[in-house]
């Protein structure tokens, strides 16, 4: 892919970022690259900042490529650090990336056609302020599935399988993997477990109530903004988006690396004669 035009999406709330910002841009008229004001004008978007940058990056600008550059904490998504973002930039300049369609998950009312909630991380049932569990009510494609006593559930794609449904106790699920997880928040019962299901299922949610006027509201979050309210007896759907996000990986991405290296697994990787001497990301 030629790239002339770079966008970048800018965490305002951080300093690092506003100095990056400027700094990066002094580099890409040496690079060959235009700087694109605007995201629709760009062929890549780098989002400076942290996972959070990265999602709201991927929402609004849904049909461009999108690379991290990390200025936060952990970084999985925004996995590019700061020692190597002029080496990045100049693969990105070099086109020495490839583009991974990642899938996304869709939330809406039942009945309702509009509004819906997409998020690429994850979508999160969760109680509000009653202090006492939800009671959830769990469906695939129709077929009753399991009833939940907890805080809340979280669904969560391949590429927020590392985030909140992580640390919920989930399992990881590889970019690449046609499936979601279902993962329950401190669920009251030791037999419960997360649930990997195939990402063309259709899921339903209904809260119930516990009897006494004790059920609340459930709030569904879409990548940690409040998206719906839910009142007892209503339904959430959940489904793969028809759209995906596009994340540009480059050149020596490996994911496993990335896993080993961001949550500590401090494995020994295999080595080949093929294999890059080393990886940005």
């Amino acid at each position: 892919m030629k790239v002339r035009r770079v966008h970048f999406h800018v965490n305002g709330s951080k300093p690092k970022a506003k100095s990056a910002h400027k700094a990066l841009a002094a580099l890409l008229p040496g690079l060959g690259l235009a700087l694109a004001e605007k995201g629709c004008d760009a062929d890549v978007v780098i989002a400076l900042g942290g996972d959070g940058t990265i999602l709201r990056a991927a929402r609004i600008h849904p049909d461009k490529p999108v690379v991290g550059f990390n200025l936060g904490g952990l970084g999985y998504l925004a996995s590019v650090e700061r020692r190597d973002f002029k080496k990045a930039l100049g693969m990105i300049a070099d086109g020495r990336f490839k583009i991974s369609r990642r899938t996304m998950l869709e939330a809406r009312k039942a009945g309702d056609a509009e509004p819906r909630a997409v998020a690429l991380n994850d979508i999160v049932l969760m109680r509000e302020l009653s202090g006492h569990a939800a009671v959830l009510d769990l469906a695939v494609d129709g077929r009753g599935v399991a009833r939940y006593f907890a805080d809340g559930l979280v669904f969560a794609t391949p590429t927020g399988s590392t985030a909140y449904s992580l640390s919920a106790g989930g399992p990881v699920l590889m970019p690449d993997s046609a499936s979601f997880v279902v993962t329950p928040m401190n669920p009251h019962a030791l037999g419960i477990r997360p649930v990997v299901l195939s990402d063309a299922v259709a899921i339903s949610v209904t809260p119930r109530s516990r009897g006494e006027g004790r059920g609340g509201q459930i709030g569904v979050y879409a990548d940690g903004e409040n998206a719906i309210m839910l009142d007892d007896g209503e339904t959430v759907e959940i489904r793969k988006a028809p759209e995906c996000a596009l994340m540009a990986e480059l050149d020596g991405y490996d994911p496993y690396e990335v896993l080993s290296r961001k949550l500590g697994w401090n494995s020994v990787r295999a080595v080949s004669v093929s294999a890059p001497s080393g990886n940005l990301i």
